[in-house]
């Protein structure tokens, strides 16, 4: 489903906090904070996850100079279970909250959802966006740290990083959000979880194609394709199923990956990043700060999401996909 926003919401402010290892990051220099401590000085892990969510919107509040009393919603999701860190997140905020999960695609789907709102009219102001924490996440889907698992090379590095956007009224200073694609569930079959870019590539294909044709548009209307967090792989084999769909070698060029390059050509971290604070801390931070400065002045950015639970894998389900869009623009 493609949606037009006649009203074009604009993203006023944006707010891209990350861990220690996030140093390595090719997008390090965008970031708003980096903290020493990955757990943000707190107990656990999933205590820091939820400070980091909160440094993230309270940045984001101080770049637009407003206060909490003057959001009137809060989205935001992660992948821990029942979403604690962003409900508890939202206990401190007292702002109006929506908890979404659409796994690493959640950076996305709750800012299309501040975008209806503000398109109806029933807020001013929405904080949107999501987050991760690399040990809190991977204990719970893959393996805790200490067991020292040894992974395959498809793995994907669980970054940890928030990303918030503040959504409002149309400001022709600020990048601007005119159409959006909520996407379907596409499910082909995989099981593999440490492959998670094979079993999202479809998805991303599927949502791209269906916002290109409903919207009347080529790889070329835009200055940039990107991504959630296919990684290495996942992103070889979306640009196969395009160029197999007859998109050019010269168009592919202009479809990239947040997991791709998170990590850059950094081995330790195999197949690239991944995590629903991947694509979030790029876009809120690198991909407005390059809209902001003229270098782009429309793109098309498309969050993946692999919709598996430990107990689905468990008892052998396959891997359901997901992968939402939004179009940016500086007009």
């Amino acid at each position: 489903m493609v949606i037009e926003f006649k009203s074009k919401p604009s993203i006023l402010a944006n707010g891209a906090v990350a861990g220690p290892l996030e140093k390595k990051s090719v997008f390090y220099s965008y970031f708003d904070s980096i903290v020493e401590d990955e757990r943000w000085n707190e107990k656990t892990n999933e205590q820091g996850h939820s400070t980091m969510i909160l440094d993230a919107c309270d940045i984001v509040m101080k770049k637009a100079n407003i206060k909490n009393l003057d959001v009137d919603f809060f989205l935001s999701g992660d992948l821990v279970n029942q979403m604690t860190p962003s409900n508890f997140a939202a206990r401190e905020l007292a702002i109006s909250f929506i908890g979404l999960f659409s796994a690493c695609a959640t950076s996305v789907s709750s800012v299309i959802i501040a975008s209806l709102l503000t398109e109806l009219g029933a807020s001013q102001l929405a904080i949107a966006g999501a987050a991760s924490q690399h040990n809190a996440i991977e204990k719970q889907f893959r393996y805790p740290n200490y067991y020292g698992a040894k992974k395959p090379a498809t793995a994907q590095w669980t970054v940890t990083a928030a990303g918030y956007a503040l959504v409002g009224k149309h400001n022709p200073e600020y990048p601007s959000i005119v159409a959006a694609t909520v996407g379907k569930v596409v499910d082909y079959g995989d099981t593999n979880p440490f492959h998670m870019g094979g079993a999202m590539a479809p998805a991303a294909y599927d949502t791209i194609v269906a916002h290109l044709k409903k919207r009347n548009q080529k790889f070329q209307d835009y200055d940039l394709i990107m991504t959630g967090d296919l990684g290495k792989i996942g992103l070889k084999i979306l640009k196969a199923m395009f160029a197999q769909a007859g998109v050019t070698p010269e168009e592919l060029q202009l479809l990239r990956d947040a997991g791709a390059e998170f990590y850059g050509e950094d081995q330790a971290f195999q197949a690239g990043a991944s995590g629903a604070g991947c694509s979030a801390a790029v876009y809120f931070s690198y991909i407005i700060q390059q809209l902001k400065s003229g270098r782009f002045k429309r793109v098309l950015l498309c969050a993946t999401g692999a919709l598996l639970s430990p107990l689905s894998f468990q008892q052998g389900e396959s891997i359901p996909c997901t992968a939402h869009a939004i179009e940016l623009t500086m007009e």
